[in-house]
């Protein structure tokens, strides 16, 4: 099944969905030791593997970080091959100084935003939803 791919349509019915939970970005050299069901997200790099874990199970583990974030996902299908979605949203964030971290999967946009900025980032990325509904 094809995701969309045509900007508009991706910003109409993009849905963003807010996760309950902290979550939190890693890095350590690897993912051992890591219940592969306790990480949201892993990404390797040069320097070490990124992963994105509950801030519950990261403090369990005693795994410290410098990041809390709010996890929202963007409900409509977008294809890997779309273009735009990501700009689109990440300058509607930035223009009210929220940083955002996006993780593309294949059925959806993940946006990492701080915890503490999570309702108005939902809220902004509705208006922008409904502005594009109107145009």
């Amino acid at each position: 099944m094809n995701g969309e791919i045509h900007i508009e349509k991706l910003i109409q019915n993009m849905r963003p969905v807010l996760n309950n939970g902290e979550y939190i970005f890693c890095t350590l050299p690897n993912s051992h030791g890591i219940d592969r069901n306790d990480i949201v997200g892993e990404f390797k790099e040069k320097e070490g593997t990124t992963i994105i874990l509950s801030r519950q199970k990261a403090d369990t583990l005693k795994i410290p970080y410098t990041y809390v974030a709010a996890w929202i996902t963007l409900s409509v299908h977008s294809s890997l091959a779309a273009t735009g979605l990501t700009a689109a949203v990440a300058t509607a964030l930035a223009k009210h100084d929220i940083s955002c971290n996006v993780v593309a999967a294949y059925y959806h946009d993940h946006l990492f935003v701080p915890h503490n900025d999570a309702q108005k980032a939902i809220s902004i990325l509705k208006r922008l939803s409904k502005q594009t509904d109107r145009q």
